[in-house]
């Protein structure tokens, strides 16, 4: 597998959900960065302040 299709592979699992099965360190904080926001993103309010 080359570069590019590991590195599309892993967005994949990521654009799914998903934590890469990985000991990469980098694969790791994107999991991590991906969840906080996750979080962030469901913790905003869409309703308009008056």
């Amino acid at each position: 597998m080359t570069p590019e299709e590991q590195t599309d592979a892993l967005l994949d699992v990521l654009a799914r959900g998903e934590l890469p099965d990985s000991r990469d360190p980098a694969a790791r904080l994107l999991a991590v960065l991906l969840d906080d926001v996750d979080q962030r993103r469901s913790s905003v309010s869409m309703t308009p302040s008056t």
